[in-house]
């Protein structure tokens, strides 16, 4: 019962990172667990051809207009992150609220501000064939190289508990969309409020010290100023990294 709650879950992420989260507020909230195709156990099905997101996006749209769901707020990690912004610009009017988990409208961008589709193209590339070809536990075990290259962005993806595999069609286009997708001139098409979640680090030698400015400056040109909420000592996975301050931001997201 409650007001609805959509949760997204990230790259070859399945609902079971949002256990916790979902065990929380079950008892407020009507909960919309989503699961992608070819994620985890999941078979591959449509998604075994073409692109994902688009795909996954219209059909959350498509769920909350059949289900009747009244401005349901939507949680989203990661690519569920971009996934959510995606549903908030092309239904401005079906959506209530969105929180973003450590994702970005354009991920090479909390790397280095100035990047742009065309510089981080090969390196795409690279990771697209990599898991086609070695599978999930091949490229896991190329990610310190890989994560060379992408500045650390790898290591967060390939080393996190959030990794729970599935089809390799699926991985690697899901991985190369993550990488080549750019929403930052859809943000002004969003009407509802959104909140940043990310994970921070007082420490200047990690990357993470820098979180702040990076995530300000990708959601600069929303239509209303988004708040932000640093979770200090968390990485990519914040619900698992840090689950108490996690909740903390849901409560306050929710109130």
């Amino acid at each position: 019962g409650g007001p609805d709650l959509i949760l997204i879950p990230g790259l070859a992420s399945t609902s079971a990172v949002w256990s916790r989260t979902a065990a929380r507020l079950a008892d407020r909230r009507r909960l919309h667990l989503i699961s992608v195709r070819g994620f985890g156990e999941l078979t591959a099905g449509a998604n075994a051809d073409g692109a994902i997101m688009g795909a996954v996006a219209g059909e959350v749209r498509r769920y909350i207009a059949e289900a009747g769901l009244a401005s349901p707020a939507i949680i989203g990690h990661s690519m569920g992150g971009q996934v959510a912004l995606r549903v908030a610009a092309d239904a401005p009017g079906r959506v209530g609220r969105v929180m973003t988990v450590d994702a970005s409208p354009f991920f090479p961008a909390l790397i280095s501000p100035g990047a742009t589709v065309g510089d981080v193209e090969p390196i795409a590339q690279v990771a697209y064939q990599a898991v086609q070809f070695l599978g999930d536990e091949g490229l896991r075990s190329r990610g310190r190289a890989l994560g060379l290259e992408l500045g650390g962005a790898a290591d967060a993806v390939f080393g996190s508990m959030g990794w729970q595999g599935g089809d390799r069609r699926v991985l690697a286009q899901a991985l190369y969309e993550v990488m080549t997708v750019d929403l930052r001139h859809r943000l002004p098409d969003i009407a509802a409020p959104v909140t940043v979640v990310y994970g921070w680090s007082p420490d200047e030698a990690s990357p993470r010290s820098r979180a702040d400015s990076l995530f300000r400056g990708a959601y600069a040109s929303l239509p209303r100023p988004a708040t932000f909420e640093r979770i200090e000592g968390a990485e990519h996975m914040v619900m698992i990294d840090q689950p108490g301050r996690f909740l903390a931001a849901v409560e306050r997201f929710l109130a």
